[in-house]
């Protein structure tokens, strides 16, 4: 029923994936001769001839964020060119743009509301990737997308490699005199004779040296090299962005942020920018106010030169003395195992989502393959890959790998996803123990698989993530993050991995009173990504110098704290230069408007564990997927529009 996860071919993937496109090629030249061209016999087997592809290529170029290796590499940039060649012969083919239209004129009134919605979506698609065009365009639009994938996997490949080249090795014990045990134990190693320590810029390594690092000047050291790391990508940048004007211009935009609108639910340049500016002056004081207090403590210690490598370690201090919180008292409790048992406990309870581990394949040992039951029946199946690795791409995410769907002969097709975090490494000795952030990132990715998984839309194209707006598909995964600090919720996997005993009621207090420690900070920090990325695209920034002048722009009027000149945090900024949020980084404080005013109904409903409003939430936003616009669904289920300030409450910037 399910596809397993192998690629005991994958150096042959470029051949095998030339057959297979040549193939589908022919499949679709097949489909253009029928006369009498219905979605039945046309638009469902062109979506399933997509599914394959998909099917094929997902695993090969998810393989290389998760298992990076020359080979991995070379098979990825074997395959790009190939792929993007066949995305451009079908998104420009004007052939299949004026099938979908004739079907769309001829059947709109006999086709159901989702069949109308692929169609609309598809048509766009076409428009947006010069179908329309003379070929002249057309064949500049193929070289400019292929470049552009190739400097994006570039982008991503150089922080990798800076990522593995950095060690800072320690031996003076006064300067890891604060880090925690387990952290310790994964930095310790022995070198002529003497105990050492190694912190590199693997995030659990490089936060653990940040925030409990006693040295300023090493905490200085490896701070500057995590925001320095990739000076070359400064270069790719100035392509990228050179690349993407031009592109949009031949499709007829003024600017790339106005192409990119298209797909999102944001229709206008000016609302997004408002509704960012409205966000960072709502929240700036109160951010000065909370940068003050950090800076109050780290004077006590004589530092009147405050520095953003101080941040984190006078954060957590800061933090400890408030609510007593401290990350590392809570780590035993928060044993990977333990909290992956309870997290299931606690979505079968809600969503009737039972998890079954399988002994399936997958493309590492620590790896945990599970098939998702609703009702006794398999509906989906998930991989779960947590810990980090060298040879793993940092960050956390959720990818799709096949969709909800029935085909055109009537057999079902169930979904899979992939959820990667880098949380800490477990070791013979040592279970993997997370921080309570981990957590969150656990619930958060949780909620984008499950956004995919549950889908009971039969139509591929928007089935799950499939056609949902870039700008409201974080909506479900942060609505999941704000159950991850409730009591009763944690109790459920909170729990010491030597003891068994529960965490007690005053400890998941200080977890919740701490919640929003900072969050105009936070806020601020969010609106300073989300504006330069968006003002980056608005408009054609043609060297590196002109970009860092917009950022520091975007900073002198929104963040508390600037960071030093040789901060350099656009060459590491993957999501909008090796991921899909150009223009698009908003999204992430628009989507939380939704999730913040949803996860509100629970509150006021008296009780998180709202089993009706969960399966309510399952069935009208979960399950819909793309088939409908996520403003409609989510009056579907609110019965009202969304209001910016159940977010703004619930971050206690307003009471």
């Amino acid at each position: 029923m399910f596809k397993e996860f192998n690629l005991e071919e994958l150096t042959q993937s470029k051949v095998l994936l030339e057959k297979l496109l040549e193939q589908s090629k022919n499949e679709i030249l097949e489909l253009m001769k029928i006369e009498e061209k219905t979605y039945e016999n046309f638009v469902m087997p062109y979506e399933e001839i997509g599914e394959s592809i998909n099917d094929f290529l997902t695993p090969i170029f998810h393989i290389d964020s998760v298992k990076n290796s020359e080979v991995t590499g070379k098979v990825y940039e074997e395959c790009l060119p190939v792929i993007s060649k066949y995305e451009t012969w079908i998104s420009q083919n004007e052939s299949i743009y004026i099938a979908l239209k004739a079907i769309q004129s001829n059947y709109k009134t006999s086709l159901n509301d989702i069949q109308n919605k692929v169609l609309e979506n598809e048509i766009r698609d076409f428009i947006l990737s010069g179908c329309h065009l003379d070929n002249d365009k057309k064949k500049r639009l193929e070289d400019i997308n292929l470049t552009l994938s190739e400097l994006s996997h570039k982008f991503s490949q150089n922080l990798l490699d800076a990522t593995n080249e950095f060690e800072m090795i320690i031996e003076n014990e006064d300067d890891i005199k604060e880090i925690p045990v387990s952290d310790l134990e994964l930095a310790k190693f022995e070198e002529d004779g003497k105990t050492k320590y190694k912190f590199t810029l693997q995030i659990p390594s490089y936060m653990a040296y940040i925030t409990y690092g006693t040295s300023r000047d090493r905490r200085e050291e490896i701070y500057k090299a995590y925001c320095t790391k990739a000076p070359q990508n400064g270069k790719i940048i100035e392509q990228i962005l050179k690349l993407k004007n031009e592109k949009v211009k031949i499709l007829g935009f003024n600017s790339y942020s106005e192409y990119s609108l298209q797909t999102k639910m944001a229709s206008k340049e000016e609302e997004v920018v408002t509704f960012l500016e409205e966000l960072g002056h709502k929240g700036k004081a109160k951010a000065i106010e909370e940068l003050e207090e950090i800076k109050q403590l780290a004077s006590k210690d004589g530092i009147n030169d405050f520095r953003s490598s101080d941040m984190a370690y006078y954060s957590e201090k800061l933090k400890k003395a408030k609510y007593d919180l401290d990350e590392e008292y809570y780590r035993p409790y928060f044993e990977q195992e333990s909290v992956l048992n309870g997290f299931f406990d606690f979505l079968y309870q809600m969503f009737d989502i039972k998890f079954v581990q399988t002994d399936a394949k997958a493309w590492d040992d620590k790896v945990r393959v599970y098939n998702l039951l609703s009702n006794e029946k398999e509906i989906a199946r998930i991989y779960i890959d947590l810990e980090a690795r060298k040879d793993k791409r940092g960050g956390a995410w959720m990818n799709n790998w096949h969709s909800h769907y029935v085909d055109s002969k009537g057999e079902k097709h169930l979904p899979t996803a992939f959820i990667v975090c880098n949380f800490p490494q477990s070791t013979d000795t040592t279970p993997s123990l997370l921080r309570h952030s981990d957590v969150v990132t656990l619930f958060h990715e949780m909620g984008h698989a499950l956004h995919h998984l549950v889908s009971d839309i039969e139509d591929p194209y928007v089935s799950g993530i499939s056609g949902v707006a870039w700008d409201t598909v974080e909506f479900p995964s942060q609505f999941l993050e704000y159950f991850s600090y409730d009591k009763d919720v944690l109790k459920l996997f909170a729990k010491h991995y030597k003891t068994q005993e529960v965490l007690d009621d005053e400890a998941i207090n200080r977890i919740i009173k701490a919640k929003n420690f900072q969050s105009s900070l936070s806020l601020v920090r969010q609106v300073e990504f989300a504006l330069f990325d968006f003002k980056l695209y608005q408009d054609l920034y043609n060297s590196e110098e002109e970009v860092q002048n917009l950022l520091d722009e975007v900073r002198t009027e929104f963040a508390a704290i600037i960071p030093p000149s040789y901060n350099k945090f656009q060459n590491g900024f993957s999501h909008i230069f090796a991921g899909g949020y150009s223009a698009g980084y908003y999204s992430y404080k628009w989507a939380e408007v939704l999730s913040a005013d949803a996860f509100y109904m629970f509150i006021d409903s008296g009780n998180i564990f709202n089993k009706e409003l969960a399966l309510k939430y399952k069935e009208t936003i979960l399950s819909k997927g793309g088939s409908s616009n996520m403003d409609q669904l989510f009056y579907n289920f609110a019965q009202r529009k969304p209001s910016i300030d159940s977010l703004l409450k619930i971050d206690g910037i307003i009471s």
